[in-house]
């Protein structure tokens, strides 16, 4: 049995309190004109975004800055990867228009470079 001094316990009144998060780490939440832009374009283009399915925290200073990385091949993926918050299980039908609306998108954007990925569909 191991002994401890009671004489070094810390009671409630000098119990420390946790530290707040530096500003640099601190997410904020989703605004701002140029996110709502990229927002309403993804939503009318019928678009999906791995910022958007994968739940990324970063979501919000990514759209903010006019950035995005498209998902193609649907929004559901084979595969249950652990680290990736995508929805999982049966994929719909392809839709054939998702590359053209991509490419419109990213015209639309002015972007000099896309990304672009996709779900598995094994």
């Amino acid at each position: 049995m191991a002994v401890v001094s009671t004489r070094d316990r810390v009671s409630p009144e000098t119990e420390l309190r946790p530290l707040r998060r530096p500003e640099w780490i601190k997410v904020r939440a989703p605004a701002g004109e140029t996110y709502e832009r990229l927002q309403t374009l993804m939503r009318s283009k019928e678009l999906h975004t791995v910022c958007e399915e994968a739940m990324c925290p970063n979501m919000g200073e990514c759209w903010g800055s006019g950035t995005a990385t498209f998902l193609m091949l649907g929004d559901v993926c084979t595969r249950t990867c652990g680290f990736c918050d995508i929805k999982h299980g049966k994929p719909a039908l392809l839709d054939w228009g998702e590359a053209e609306r991509v490419a419109q998108a990213v015209k639309s954007m002015n972007l000099k470079h896309a990304v672009i990925t996709s779900v598995n569909r094994d």
